[in-house]
């Protein structure tokens, strides 16, 4: 398997995610193999503003998906006029709590509005584009109720960040080791075994989850629709 090179800077012109696939289907046999049973990485562009798409990953949370497609509904239509920090944080804790929100969820969501209001979280295009994926990352994990890995699929799924590798995922850890013939790694062991795939290590996840669908039998999943 080839590495690449110790500090190897992403690439200048922006690749598809194709050609991302293509290029790591080079380097290992086993993602070619993946590359070859599952066809190239698509990935759709984000419908939802960075504001809006948090909100959502808050609210879906520890949910399944008909009960938080639901609740997000209603809190979405509780804001008709757009869904902004202001907006958010003019709505009453009755209104929040009747619309299916957990004490919990509530109080998440009135912090992370009041720090994009603050300054303290950046959501706009051009400020997210100035960061770095760990900046992002230490930035949204200040939050209440925001972790590494939301974090993380915000920059690969609302960003498109390429190099993003959530070593703390079970399915991209379940995939990999499924893929690769090995007992399923911790996050510790994973967490090196990405280095092979710099710059594009977000394709290398997308493929683990790939890996998890097809050697284990489930279903195409959100993720990698």
């Amino acid at each position: 398997m080839a590495r690449a090179a110790e500090g190897e800077a992403a690439p200048r012109r922006r690749v598809t995610y194709a050609e991302a696939a293509r290029i790591l289907a080079t380097r290992d046999p086993v993602l070619a193999r993946l590359v070859e049973a599952t066809g190239l990485m698509r990935l759709s562009r984000p419908k939802m503003s960075p504001f809006e798409a948090l909100v959502q990953a808050i609210v879906y949370q520890q949910l399944a998906g008909p009960s938080a497609r639901a609740i997000h509904g209603r809190l979405i239509a509780a804001m008709p006029d757009g869904v902004e920090p202001e907006a958010l944080l003019a709505l009453s804790d009755s209104t929040l709590r009747t619309v299916g929100l957990s004490t919990n969820k509530v109080r998440s969501l009135r912090d992370l509005a009041t720090k994009v209001l603050d300054g303290t979280v950046v959501v706009s295009p051009r400020g997210l584009s100035r960061q770095s994926d760990d900046e992002i990352v230490a930035c949204l994990s200040t939050v209440r109720g925001i972790g590494p890995w939301t974090a993380q699929m915000f920059l690969i799924f609302q960003l498109r960040r390429f190099d993003v590798w959530p070593v703390g995922d079970l399915g991209i850890r379940h995939g990999y080791g499924l893929a690769w013939g090995v007992p399923t790694p911790t996050a510790r062991e994973l967490d090196p075994l990405g280095d092979p795939f710099r710059p594009y290590r977000t394709v290398l996840a997308w493929y683990c989850w790939r890996a998890a669908e097809l050697y284990a039998g489930a279903g195409e999943s959100a993720l990698t629709r």
